[in-house]
């Protein structure tokens, strides 16, 4: 086959091939060429081409989220791969295998004033699981050996028990476009063997004398849907001094579940909180939404915390961290399960399902009364959701709203909360709905992260079966909803950033079909229309005017009236 004439390039290609990598985002350079022409005449591989580099990273992102596999990203030297960073750290925190490829110049003209030339190696060092730098060409065996054996370490790294992003930084000389006839050797692979978790005797006996604590909480943070792990959680929820807590993000529905952790909390009065407050504490999975239930275990710490895990196994959110399991959160339930100790007679479990059952039933009364605002556009909104679907929300406000409402069956849920940004929201989306084009996926964000991020429409791949619901309310929302910026001299010109702009010229723009609503009534009215499929194939953009004067207080008085 064809290949570019620096044999390194064409070697390394055929690692990524070896070990997953099929799908590759490219961005437009020239020192990149050599790259390009080996992976672009590679028969195994899928290259996509995104001129926007941050964009490109982060659709990239959301292709690797679907197809849990690698996903590569390349592109020239200097300031390009900067522009990598956002979804480099947000791959981290989420644990995705995320494939950093970069060009570089020659490393005798870094700091010599050259063009797009700057200090590349290791750039990304704090936020990957391993950093490689490749030279383009290799004369012996032992070069050979080297490239290949550091190669297969870095993709064990990333795509692991705990996975992440890695980073290549590959030096290239002039000439780059030079093509040979490449015949591809036989690929090296160093197989990590994997051994199933089992608790030593002497551990099994301490945990089961902490199991007989009589307030038992485990909280499950993000996490892709897993059904052996669930059918581990509901059989360890059945326990009576067990209550479990899960967000739209954990990917876990089941009625013994608490799944609105800031509703229920609402509830629990300051002389209650020993009743709630849990002995033991059992976490896993990602990053939490709920800033509540972290203040309310600060402020009540556990005896035990039990932090379950392969990646970031001393991640101690909630400050009181004494266990670190490195296992994954199926096999270490299924050991716990299989234990044989007395079961506590404490329902804990269904208090904390009461107060979440009490403030569900009181959801209709409420908003058949609520003014037109951000949480009643949530309800409806959620409401109309179809199962199934993947329901992509930006950070900020849009994740914390749906996190007030129950899962809908069939959905699943996804958000960036490694680092919570709100920079590439719409770029992975896209990417995820490209990579997954038989399932309909729907963004809900919010203006800012929408025109943070509209160079994530400035592609040829928006597929038909993406839909986005923008809410616009002219600003920073979520500076409204949080204590302090609320109260701020500052409020609408720094930290909410008011505007008056409209995302019809965007549409029209990336050939989005559009609609606007500034009712619940037109909302519904659009509805049938928004989620239908289309004669032209077009991707779709509802956008919806909210007033960002009231939506405070409209959720001000929704705590209040779940609270009664």
């Amino acid at each position: 086959m064809i290949s570019t004439d620096k044999n390194a390039v064409s070697l390394f290609v055929e690692q990524c091939v070896a070990h997953g990598m099929l799908n590759v985002v490219c961005s437009p350079g020239s020192r990149n060429a050599p790259l390009v022409i080996a992976f672009d005449e590679h028969p195994s591989i899928i290259c996509k081409v995104i001129h926007d580099e941050r964009s490109a990273a982060f659709f990239a992102l959301g292709m690797a989220q679907q197809l849990c596999q690698p996903v590569g990203i390349v592109c020239t030297s200097g300031s390009a791969a900067l522009n990598y960073y956002p979804a480099v750290s947000e791959a981290f925190y989420q644990c995705i295998p995320l494939v950093v490829i970069s060009a570089d110049r020659p490393n005798e003209w870094v700091d010599q004033g050259d063009g797009q030339t700057i200090r590349q190696k290791n750039i990304f060092e704090s936020h990957v699981r391993y950093s490689l730098n490749i030279s383009e060409k290799f004369s012996t065996s032992t070069e050979q050996w080297y490239l290949e054996r550091e190669t297969a370490i870095a993709f064990n790294e990333g795509n692991g028990a705990w996975k992440g992003p890695i980073h290549f930084n590959i030096s290239l000389n002039e000439p780059l476009y030079n093509k040979v006839e490449y015949t591809p050797g036989s690929a090296r692979l160093i197989n990590s063997v994997k051994s199933d978790f089992k608790l030593l005797s002497e551990d099994a006996e301490w945990i089961k004398k902490s199991m007989l604590y009589d307030r038992k909480l485990l909280i499950v943070g993000q996490m892709d849907f897993d059904s052996s792990f669930l059918n581990e959680l509901i059989l360890f929820a059945n326990d009576s001094s067990v209550a479990v807590l899960v967000e739209n993000t954990s990917n876990a529905l089941d009625k013994c579940f608490v799944h609105c952790i800031d509703r229920a909390l609402n509830r629990i009065n300051e002389d209650e909180l020993d009743l709630y407050a849990p002995e033991l504490l059992i976490t896993v999975g990602g990053a939490v939404v709920s800033k509540r239930i972290k203040s309310f275990i600060r402020k009540n710490p556990p005896k035990q915390h039990w932090r379950v895990g392969n990646s970031f196994p001393y991640m101690d959110t909630y400050q009181s961290l004494t266990h670190t399991f490195s296992t994954d959160a199926y096999s270490f339930l299924k050991n716990i399960n299989q234990l044989d100790y007395p079961r506590s007679r404490s329902n804990y479990g269904a208090k904390w399902r009461q107060i979440d059952l009490l403030s569900k039933y009181k959801l209709e009364t409420f908003f058949n009364g609520a003014e037109y605002s951000d949480i009643a556009v949530f309800y409806l909104l959620l409401d109309y959701l179809p199962d199934p679907a993947q329901l992509h929300m930006g950070n900020s406000s849009v994740v914390r709203y749906c996190q007030l409402f129950d899962p809908v069956k069939g959905v699943r849920y996804w958000s960036n909360r490694g680092t919570s940004g709100i920079d590439g929201s719409t770029s992975t989306a896209v990417g995820a709905a490209n990579s997954s084009n038989n399932n309909l996926h729907v963004l809900i964000t919010g203006d800012v992260s929408f025109f943070y991020d509209s160079n994530g429409l400035w592609n040829n791949y928006l597929s038909p079966n993406l839909r986005i619901i923008l809410i616009n309310n002219g600003g920073g929302g979520i500076f409204r909803i949080i204590s302090g910026p609320d109260k701020s001299e500052q409020l609408e010109t720094y930290f909410e950033a008011k505007h008056n702009h409209s995302a019809e010229g965007i549409a029209a723009t990336f050939g989005l079909d559009y609609l606007r609503a500034e009712s619940l009534a037109e909302i519904e009215d659009q509805m049938l229309w928004f989620y239908e499929k289309n004669e032209k194939g077009n991707a779709k953009l509802l956008e919806i005017f909210t007033p960002a004067e009231i939506n405070s207080k409209v959720l001000e008085e929704f705590f209040q009236f779940l609270k009664i």
